[in-house]
């Protein structure tokens, strides 16, 4: 389970957050060294990211990867607080790109794929997290916000996760279907 993980992590974040990206500034900003700050928003981002692939692995026993993923409605860690922290760490490590080399066209790609991550997001996952886990999935949705903001209601710092029984999590999800909005 844990190579699955890995090999998730390399083949879809590794793709679009740090290949495409480091060819590119290495194509349009060669020999530019890149700045201090946008290096910190990288690793944050990389950060949140592994947290996220950590939760994914940990409570709903699965990966990011459509091919092998949670069987659990995952709603702890960073996902008290996004239903998609996973595709806002993606974005925090293509902004730090696009600070790092003081580029445009690595800021027009990260805004190009936050684009597409709220295209997938609206029109893909969310709707299939709705058919696999019902109510609780609704429940969720109520509790978190899809992206950060805007904030809700009440407290969702302790999060769905703390503050519902544990049939919150509803039937385990069919195999292939999309399990945690990122």
């Amino acid at each position: 389970m844990l190579a699955r993980a890995v090999l998730a992590f390399v083949a879809l974040p590794g793709l679009f957050a740090y290949a495409v990206p480091a060819v590119a500034a290495r194509l349009l900003h060669a020999g530019a060294r890149p700045s201090p700050p946008g290096v910190a928003v990288i690793f944050v981002g990389t950060s949140l990211l592994l947290w996220c692939v950590a939760e994914f692995h940990r409570q709903g026993r699965g990966t990011l990867a459509p091919w092998s993923p949670p069987v659990r409605l995952v709603q702890s860690g960073p996902y008290r607080f996004s239903r998609n922290p996973m595709y806002l760490g993606v974005l925090l490590v293509l902004a730090g790109w696009a600070v790092a080399y003081a580029s445009t066209a690595l800021g027009a790609y990260a805004a190009a794929v936050a684009v597409a991550f709220h295209l997938r997001v609206v029109f893909g996952e969310e709707p299939a997290l709705a058919k696999a886990f019902g109510e609780a999935w609704r429940a969720y949705t109520r509790l978190v916000p899809r992206w950060l903001w805007p904030p809700r209601r009440g407290d969702h710092r302790q999060g769905p996760a703390r503050s519902r029984p544990e049939s919150v999590n509803g039937p385990p999800a069919r195999s292939g279907s999309i399990v945690g909005s990122s």
